[in-house]
């Protein structure tokens, strides 16, 4: 095993430790928590090693990196969108993103239902929320979110599964647990106003980076996309992020 592998396999089983730790002390199964690779800026090489270890999620910000590297790696995997989506990328990415989770404005709904239409595909879509106050964030304002349900709920052609956010940066992942909560929160509300079928889908809570997925674990994460603590210690011309 090469020192870069060794290195992937070592922060890959801290990872999946940490996170059956904070499922324990929350009483939940480890199973229950679905880790997102973040391949952002992680190297080709590092990619398939991680694969390799049967990592097989990935999650990509930008839609051209992710055709591109889903062009190049030949194992099977889940590809990840978590960054944003602009209506004109939404044709090229619907038939290679396993699961989208930054649909940030209900024109890019609307844009994923039609084109999810003319190619008949049902594309798995979570909506993107920005509770952290931060302006610069995507996302619906949780106001916003609440006052278009009934017409999202209307879309024909999309799997609506859950919600995704960010929380501001803190070096206490404790300054976290209120935006994970309100999410929580909101994910709850929505199951109430929907119809049993509609509810019984949408379940997932993407939230929780390298600097607090634990935090969101604690508060009901289903999906965490990690991607600095898997990629720490290894030599790159960029830094990795999440």
């Amino acid at each position: 095993m090469t020192s870069t592998a060794r290195t992937i396999a070592d922060n890959y089983h801290a990872v999946c430790e940490r996170i059956a730790a904070a499922c324990q002390r929350c009483g939940r199964q480890p199973g229950s928590v679905q880790l997102v690779a973040v391949t952002k800026y992680a190297e080709l090489e590092w990619v398939s090693q991680i694969v390799n270890l049967g990592c097989i999620d990935l999650g990509e910000n930008r839609p051209q990196q992710l055709l591109g590297r889903a062009g190049v790696i030949a194992a099977h995997v889940n590809w990840h969108l978590i960054g944003p989506l602009q209506r004109n990328k939404v044709r090229s990415i619907l038939g290679v993103a396993s699961l989208i989770h930054s649909a940030d404005s209900l024109r890019v709904l609307q844009a994923i239902d039609r084109i999810a239409g003319e190619l008949n595909l049902r594309p798995r879509v979570l909506i993107e929320l920005r509770l952290s106050g931060e302006e610069e964030k995507h996302g619906f304002a949780a106001d916003d979110l609440l006052a278009t349900w009934d017409q999202m709920l209307q879309l024909e052609h999309i799997a609506l599964e859950g919600l995704m956010t960010m929380a501001a940066y803190s070096s206490d992942p404790e300054h976290a647990r209120p935006v994970f909560a309100r999410l929580r929160d909101l994910r709850d509300e929505l199951q109430r106003r929907s119809p049993p079928a509609a509810a019984g889908r949408f379940i997932q809570l993407s939230m929780g980076m390298t600097g607090d997925f634990e935090v969101a674990i604690e508060e009901g994460a289903t999906i965490v996309r990690i991607g600095s603590a898997l990629w720490e210690g290894l030599e790159s011309s960029r830094s990795a992020s999440g």
